[in-house]
């Protein structure tokens, strides 16, 4: 009688083992804005969280960046800085093509010794040519083999209308981006790593100075004044040559909306800033952050056939965020799509459904749903160990 149970169970096991057919259930344009009255050259206001354009001014236009070029410095170090290869409290030695360099500084000498966060401090507070040219051949060996770091990460990010010469954004023949391309790497930056507001929301500081005869401290004020003049300012960088006239990457937050506002060869010192203001103004009077905390958040069930689980969980790949017009007044839903059973095997963070969201009618974005955990295929032997599980236990 027990042979012929068993005998009845593996054949239903074989006809569960047969083939099944899986039914699965099957950006807006850049805002752009001309009332705003922006005399510099070229702008741009985006939101990084989206990198949605807000408004932009001849974004495009290659043009000096002057020191707005220590944007990507910094980005540099501080990827250095992740991967182990440089260190804080790292102890850097000012060669002296670095402490050459003229223009903004922060009064290094030749074969002075200054921590690689002091370096960091001259660079984003004072803007400091020779503290930007020593961390560049701390990091790269080499200014030269820096700046080629530098135009392979402008390749990596897409910043086409770039081309850096130097470290510190000193006038030279080629020295090209664009307010567009600022706009990008201070999103990468702000964005991979924000602690670098720690920095940039100094005002006043100092460095000391080992000397021959002594200890020596400089004072270092910020060149970024729309911190003392914009209550929601954060950051991020100023640049000014002869050449390049005014420039400013400038951050803020309000509300838990982030702005990047950008300006390039603005006619004078006063104007980058109340020229970013306006456009930040801009951007928080017209616009709302929409957010869905939904990474590794578990978000629906799936059954699943021919594996060694039932169901899966299924997680967003990533959390959602959009930015709205301020003046909607319809509530951003969402509507999760997956199939009515997944087939075995199934990879951890294989897309297995998503989930859209709309604002009324409109959609505004989507999320993949992603499986949880892996699943194995189901083999005759599990089927049967399960069955044997059961009835002799």
């Amino acid at each position: 009688m027990k042979k012929s149970l068993v005998c009845y169970l593996l054949s239903l096991v074989l006809l569960l083992s047969c083939s099944f057919n899986v039914m699965v259930f099957a950006e807006d344009e850049p805002a752009t804005d001309n009332k705003l009255e922006i005399t510099a050259k070229s702008a741009i206001l985006i939101e990084p969280t989206t990198g949605k354009i807000l408004y932009e001014k001849n974004a495009h236009e290659k043009l000096r960046p002057a020191s707005i070029t220590k944007i990507m410095t910094l980005l540099l170090m501080y990827e250095a800085l992740e991967n182990g290869k440089i260190g804080w409290e790292d102890e850097v030695v000012v060669s002296e093509h670095a402490s050459s360099f003229g223009g903004s500084t922060v009064f290094l000498e030749t074969n002075e010794v200054q921590p690689v966060k002091e370096l960091a401090k001259g660079i984003a507070v004072a803007s400091g040519n020779d503290a930007a040219v020593a961390m560049a051949e701390y990091v790269a060996g080499t200014e030269g083999e820096f700046v080629n770091m530098m135009n392979a990460k402008a390749k990596e990010l897409g910043m086409n209308d770039t081309n850096f010469a130097n470290a510190c954004g000193l006038d030279a023949d080629g020295h090209l981006t664009s307010a567009y391309d600022v706009a990008v790497m201070s999103k990468e930056l702000i964005t991979k790593y924000p602690q670098v507001y720690d920095l940039t929301n100094i005002w006043m500081d100092t460095i000391k100075h080992q000397r021959k005869d002594g200890e020596e401290i400089s004072e270092l004020t910020s060149t970024n004044k729309l911190l003392k003049m914009y209550e929601y300012a954060t950051g991020l960088k100023t640049g000014s040559t002869s050449l390049a006239k005014y420039c400013l990457s400038g951050t803020a937050n309000k509300d838990g909306l982030d702005l990047i506002a950008v300006v390039m060869a603005t006619p004078d010192h006063k104007k980058r800033f109340s020229e970013v203001r306006e456009m930040l103004n801009y951007g928080f009077a017209n616009c709302k952050m929409f957010k869905d905390t939904i990474k590794d958040k578990a978000l629906s069930n799936i059954p699943v056939k021919k594996g060694t689980l039932e169901n899966i969980d299924c997680v967003g790949a990533k959390d959602f965020n959009c930015v709205l017009d301020s003046k909607e007044q319809q509530e951003v839903t969402n509507e999760i799509q997956v199939p009515e059973f997944v087939e075995a095997p199934i990879a951890k963070g294989d897309k297995v459904g998503e989930i859209i969201y709309r604002c009324g009618d409109k959609e505004v974005g989507r999320v993949d749903l992603l499986a949880k955990d892996e699943v194995p295929k189901a083999t005759l032997g599990f089927y049967v160990g399960k069955i044997f599980g059961m009835f002799f236990r």
